[in-house]
């Protein structure tokens, strides 16, 4: 069982930006399929899915992050990074990274449900918060 480690979170001002960092090592550069994304979850609110990238190379985004927000990763390394911009107060939130090696397909699932579900690593998460 590995445990992906999250890190980047910080405090920001409304319109900042931060780039959050997740290794899972040997989770990549092993080969195979994967997926790995990113989730969050704000004070008092349900998680809530960001981004996901998969081995394949195809990238998911919640509507809500989309043109702000951006996934990739470095396969050699086993990192994945989420670099945020135009940040909003509605931003802040404990983000957390999740990994699966089944592909994140699920009949009816969208990848981010799907990985939500299938997930078999979760990491601690980090705090990102933005202040207005």
């Amino acid at each position: 069982q590995v445990t992906p480690v999250e890190s980047g979170g910080g405090s920001v001002q409304s319109g900042g930006s931060l780039r959050l960092s997740c290794v899972i090592p040997g989770y990549m550069s092993r080969g195979g399929t994967y997926c790995m994304g990113w989730f969050r979850q704000a004070p008092g609110k349900g998680r809530e899915g960001v981004a996901v990238t998969k081995n394949d190379g195809t990238t998911t985004y919640a509507d809500s992050v989309k043109g702000r927000f951006t996934i990739s990763r470095d396969s050699a390394e086993d990192r994945i990074f989420l670099q945020m911009t135009s940040l909003i107060p509605e931003d802040t939130g404990v983000y957390y990274c999740a990994a699966d090696r089944k592909g994140c397909v699920g009949s009816g699932l969208t990848t981010l449900q799907a990985l939500e579900i299938m997930a078999d690593a979760w990491g601690q998460g980090t705090q990102v918060t933005v202040s207005s």
